[in-house]
């Protein structure tokens, strides 16, 4: 279909004749991505007389060919243009229902599938152009999503209510594409996500959502009842869209006092943060990223929250210590093993757990112990140096030189935290060499311990530990084998010859150090 073409039809053909050319001009484009630069202006005309059309009183199924086509065309962030005005967006927004007075609540409900399209359309142009960002902000776009959502979720009934509420509203397609279009919204304005987290109360709204998307039930307060069937994609898909946007309005959370009523709030979602961590996706790669989200939204949550993690009765097949449920730690330290061994990406996929953990320790003593036998258990092998191998706390150590410095810098941290930011603690397990980049930052090159406030507990070595100990190279963190003496067989003259000659070495170093050299 000539661009030339649908454009005359715009400007003269009716909505019948436009339909067909529409349908098959999105038929031949659907897997476009890269377009041709000598027609981005027709593009351009062409999104302009679409926009007006669809401000005409059409079929649902011409609003939707002509939303298909602005769709395709939203892809090429060279033009832009006439989706980006506030005009254009205002338009888009009403046909996705969200587009009430001024943007600030959900509009008359429309098709499922206009809406769908409408709010993928809104995501591609908001995600692409600085000019459609300002309109979403000015228009207050966050408002009218926020309202959609409680209508969709605001009776938290379940998975089953829920589902049938969106279908009322757009449908299950447009729901997540509503929340994908908040997720930009909040990751882009700072402004839509201070109006979000405050002004409608954003992690009310959205616990209550994530509580719907996964259908859970309660046992307790705090505690989700035990039956764990897998998620759906689509169910996971939503999920994971309500993760990264509490993500995005909490990031200052655990830096600020939260008051009783914000603790609870808190608490309420770090507890269906623990079921999802508990619960698998139709995948295991999908199950990573999933417990991914998790992680890093519980990076945000204020630690004196995050007690619920170890709250729940020990049940039968429970991971118990010290009395407490350690089931969430397990999965949070086979979660970050699983990172150590794929080394991909470790700044963004390895330091948010090993952050969680670090603080976690310093937090909750119960958690630092257990952490402790698991990570640091008595030490054994004293022959090879502390980074090689296969167990948890050689992965760490080889980290502790990373080239990265968050990387190297987050796991020499994890690791003092267990040894209670006792210094020579912390040389036993990692060797002198590995421990000297953290220690020379905190200035304890010379001995002593940290700031944190931990419990006098004595040390527990093993006897292949205590046997081995005064033939440990503390800057190796090894055993090492003795090297011979190099002046073994030497006679007392031969002795005084090479001393001699090591301080006539010295003095020429010196001379030449002087000199500039």
């Amino acid at each position: 279909m000539e661009l030339d073409v649908l454009i005359d039809l715009l400007q003269t053909g009716d909505q019948e004749v436009v339909q067909k050319a529409l349908l098959e001009f999105n038929k031949e484009y659907a897997q476009c991505f890269f377009f041709k630069e000598e027609e981005r202006e027709r593009r351009k005309r062409m999104g302009e007389l679409l926009i007006d059309f669809l401000g005409r009183d059409l079929q649902p199924c011409s609003q939707l060919a002509s939303l298909q086509a602005v769709r395709i065309l939203s892809r090429d962030k060279h033009a832009l243009a006439p989706f980006a005005s506030r005009r254009s967006m205002r338009a888009l927004a009403q046909l996705a229902g969200i587009g009430g007075a001024g943007g600030r609540g959900p509009g008359k409900v429309p098709d499922g599938e206009v809406a769908s399209e409408a709010l993928k359309c809104l995501c591609n142009t908001v995600y692409n152009s600085e000019a459609a960002q300002a309109a979403a902000g000015e228009m207050g776009l966050i408002h009218g999503l926020a309202g959609r959502l409680k209508v969709v979720d605001g009776g938290g009934g379940g998975d089953g209510d829920a589902a049938a509420a969106a279908a009322a509203v757009g449908g299950r397609d447009a729901s997540f594409y509503a929340l994908r279009l908040m997720f930009l919204l909040t990751a882009l304005l700072v402004e839509a996500r201070g109006q979000l987290a405050r002004e409608l109360r954003g992690v009310a709204l959205l616990t209550d959502t994530l509580e719907a998307a996964l259908g859970l039930r309660w046992l307790d307060a705090y505690e989700v009842a035990p039956d764990r069937p897998p998620l759906r994609r689509d169910q996971t898909d939503r999920v994971m869209e309500v993760l990264k946007i509490l993500f995005n309005i909490t990031f200052d959370a655990s830096r600020r006092q939260v008051d009783e009523e914000d603790a609870a709030l808190y608490r309420h979602l770090a507890a269906i943060l623990r079921h999802c961590l508990l619960i698998d996706s139709d995948s295991k790669e999908r199950t990573q990223e999933f417990h991914g989200h998790t992680v890093n939204l519980l990076v945000n949550l204020p630690l004196m929250c995050l007690d619920v993690l170890l709250t729940p009765k020990v049940e039968p097949g429970s991971v118990e210590y010290m009395g407490m449920n350690m089931d969430t730690v397990e999965i949070l330290l086979d979660f970050m093993d699983k990172r150590l061994d794929r080394g991909l990406k470790l700044r963004e996929s390895l330091t948010p757990v090993l952050n969680l953990l670090t603080e976690s320790s310093r937090y909750h003593r119960e958690t630092r112990k257990f952490l402790r036998t698991r990570v640091l258990p008595p030490l054994r092998d004293v022959k090879n140096r502390p980074e090689v191998g296969e167990a948890l706390r050689n992965k760490l150590v080889r980290l502790m030189t990373h080239v990265n410095t968050d990387v190297k810098h987050c796991a020499a941290e994890f690791l003092f935290v267990l040894c209670k930011e006792n210094v020579s603690r912390f040389v036993k397990y990692t060797g002198y060499g590995n421990a000297a980049g953290l220690l020379a930052a905190r200035g304890l090159l010379g001995g002593g311990r940290g700031d944190g406030k931990y419990s006098e507990e004595e040390d527990t070595d093993t006897e292949e530990y205590k046997e081995a100990k005064p033939n440990i190279n503390p800057v190796t963190g090894r055993v090492e084998e003795k090297l011979p003496n190099p002046m073994e067989g030497m006679t007392d003259e031969q002795k005084e010859y090479e001393a001699m000659k090591l301080v006539s070495m010295f003095d020429k170093l010196s001379r030449y150090v002087e000199r500039g050299y």
